[in-house]
C-alpha cells in the first residue's frame, strides 16, 4: 500500500506542468510550490543537492521532495529522485545529523516505509542531509543537501495545503 501511495505521489509530481504549478516561495535552498485548488490542491517543496559524488558518466536530475496531497490523505511524503535507476532490491541510506533512515527504492526514486514524520522532524532541526545509494550498474553515489530554509518552506506548504 505504501508503495502505491509513493508511486502515485511521484506520478502527480511528474504530471504537474510548470504552467499549472505556482511557486509560493523560495527559502534559501528550498523552493515551495502548489498546484490545484481547494481539496484538489497538491503542495510540495524541493531542493537539489549542494554536492553529488560518484564515479558515473551520466546522471539525470537529482531532487529531494516533501509533498502534501490532502485529497489522498498524504502528508509529509519524503521522496528522493536519484538521477539514475537504483539497483533492484537495494536500500538507500539517509543520514541527518545522528539520525539514520533506510529508504526503499524503485526505479529512480527512494522513499521511507513509515518514517516520513521522523525524517521531516530531523530535516527541520538539521543543517544537512546525506543520501547514499547504488545504481543498477553498481555505482555508489552520495548526495549532500543543505537543509537551510527547509523549515520555512515546509511551513509555507503546510499552510497552503492546510496540513498541521
Amino acid at each position: 500500500m505504501r508503495f502505491v501511495l509513493a508511486a502515485m505521489v511521484g506520478c502527480i509530481l511528474i504530471a504537474v506542468s510548470p504552467i499549472s504549478a505556482k511557486e509560493i516561495g523560495v527559502f534559501n535552498d528550498w523552493s515551495a510550490h502548489v498546484e490545484g485548488n481547494g481539496k484538489s490542491r497538491t503542495c510540495w517543496i524541493y531542493s537539489k543537492p549542494v554536492k553529488h559524488e560518484g564515479r558515473y558518466k551520466k546522471r539525470g536530475p537529482i531532487f529531494s521532495y516533501i509533498t502534501h496531497v490532502p485529497r489522498e490523505k498524504v502528508a509529509n511524503q519524503v521522496q528522493f529522485t536519484a538521477g539514475y535507476t537504483f539497483k533492484k532490491g537495494s536500500v538507500a541510506e539517509l543520514l541527518i545529523g545522528k539520525s539514520r533512515f533506510k529508504l526503499f527504492t524503485h526505479e529512480d526514486n527512494a522513499w521511507s516505509e513509515r518514517e516520513d514524520a521522523a525524517i521531516v522532524r530531523a530535516m527541520r532541526s538539521g543543517s544537512k542531509m546525506i543520501i547514499t545509494g547504488v545504481s543498477s550498474r553498481g555505482t555508489k553515489t552520495k548526495d549532500t543537501y543543505s537543509l537551510s530554509g527547509v523549515s520555512a518552506a515546509h511551513d509555507k506548504i503546510s499552510k497552503a495545503c492546510k496540513v498541521s
